[in-house]
């Protein structure tokens, strides 16, 4: 059947519980497949480093209805248990116009909770486990869990996760006030103080980065064994996958393509990864902050995103690097790289406090780091044919980024507007050298095989 880990806010803990049972049942040596609703890539890095297993992401916006319904029955089916952690509070989405029957519209005919939790339960028929902040709050948790309970009946809410709270006493309030609902209280966490993921300006802060991750692991896994009703929690963690798609067969590995992941650059959707692999290319994981030069004998480079600005002097210190990536891409490799990767071919970037520091230099402008936070949704239409896609496709993104430009380019990838209104949003993307796909708008490309197919075309002419 398998779960979903709902909140009724953001900020509620679902990351933590997720972790909690994740960690408890690998303890167990339990096979268990993690997903995460929406565009996040760092929660995903914590599922993966407590599984094993790559997390993946389901996101109708970036990709599809049925895609999710594929990604979810294909990677479900690989494992005994499987869990989906949620986006912000359980209903929180977008209004769309797309056509679906699994979420409400309003009066103008726009779905109201498009891509949120809601509409992901909805859609592969998953119950919600709601997790409930009960810091602030005793008797009122009855009607925060009867709101949710009650305003949409194709929700099944299978029980409920008491979070934060203080005492027995406290806990002994929260039971009494929740029994008129006949609502199961599968969890209770305690307030706790040793358990704590660092943050920064664009969420947690990455795993590898986090030298006592395993430790704090160990403490969820601790946790986890004994503040959840497993009794009731296995049966619905037990995966019974919808029939899935077959698989993708796998093309002779022809191409080499040099894919940066290290502290600086770990921003990448696992589907991504897999499409290039399906389609031939053989990925080389490398280091612009460790390595020496870049990787020999490769055909294409992939930068994702990341906190290029935190690691910012390294990434300048490391000279032959610098030199090798703009070596390559003026002589004309292909190169994609997406809002980091984009920062790290500018001239510079330039950090919160003010200081300077020389990166490739392939694009003319340089990224300078702000308060302002650019976050959202965002439909782009080709402005040229680029490296990616033709003159006039229009594709789903996502930009999260408190960086900007002091240069725009001439001739733009992309003109691009929010999701889920006509606002116009701007021109962005660097697409000359015509080699490089430059741009900070992060895509996934479950739904759009012609994208790595584009890339992985003109890598074979470059070799």
């Amino acid at each position: 059947m398998s779960i979903i880990i709902a909140g009724e806010r953001s900020g509620v803990g679902k990351t933590t519980v997720t972790l909690t049972l994740l960690a408890s049942l690998r303890r167990r040596d339990r096979l268990v497949q993690s997903f995460k609703v929406g565009p996040d890539y760092i929660d995903p890095m914590f599922h993966q480093h407590v599984t094993g297993r790559p997390c993946r992401n389901l996101d109708p916006v970036l990709t599809s209805e049925t895609y999710v319904q594929q990604c979810f029955a294909r990677h479900s089916l690989l494992t005994e248990y499987a869990l989906v952690e949620g986006v912000m509070g359980l209903f929180d989405g977008i209004s769309s116009l797309v056509n679906s029957s699994l979420s409400p519209a309003n009066d103008k005919g726009q779905i109201t909770d498009f891509a949120s939790t809601a509409h992901i339960a909805r859609l592969l028929d998953l119950p919600v486990v709601l997790v409930i902040d009960c810091s602030r709050l005793s008797g009122s948790v009855a009607a925060i869990a009867h709101g949710y309970q009650s305003i949409d009946p194709r929700i099944k809410i299978a029980g409920v996760v008491l979070n934060r709270v203080g005492s027995d006493r406290h806990l002994s309030l929260l039971k009494d006030a929740l029994k008129p609902l006949q609502l199961p209280i599968l969890g209770v966490l305690r307030r706790q103080d040793n358990i704590t993921i660092p943050d920064r300006h664009l969420g947690l802060v990455p795993t590898a980065e986090l030298t006592e991750l395993n430790a704090l692991i160990d403490r969820l896994a601790d946790l986890g064994d004994t503040c959840f009703d497993w009794q009731n929690l296995l049966p619905l963690l037990k995966s019974q996958p919808l029939p899935p798609p077959p698989n993708p067969p796998h093309s002779p590995s022809s191409i080499r393509v040099a894919v940066a992941r290290d502290r600086a650059f770990n921003f990448y959707y696992q589907d991504n990864l897999d499409l290039l692999q399906q389609l031939g290319a053989e990925l080389v994981f490398w280091s612009p902050l460790e390595d020496a030069a870049i990787p020999k004998d490769v055909q294409g480079m992939y930068f994702g995103g990341g906190f290029p600005e935190v690691f910012a002097q390294q990434l300048a210190e490391n000279t032959s690097v610098r030199d090798g990536v703009k070596t390559a891409i003026l002589q004309g490799m292909p190169a994609i790289a997406e809002c980091g990767g984009l920062m790290y071919l500018c001239e510079q970037i330039i950090d919160f406090e003010g200081k300077s520091w020389a990166m490739t230099g392939v694009l003319p402008t340089s990224a300078v780091m702000g308060a302002r936070l650019t976050l959202g949704y965002r439909r782009a239409v080709a402005l040229q044919d680029n490296l990616l896609v033709k003159a006039g496709t229009d594709v789903h993104g996502h930009e999260f980024h408190r960086s900007h430009l002091t240069l725009t380019p001439t001739k733009p990838l992309f003109e691009t507007s929010r999701y889920d209104c006509d606002e116009n949003m701007g021109c962005e993307g660097w697409g000359f050298p015509a080699n490089v796909h430059a741009s900070y708008v992060h895509l996934h490309w479950g739904e759009s095989r012609e994208i790595p197919e584009q890339f992985l075309k003109e890598c074979r002419t470059y070799k």
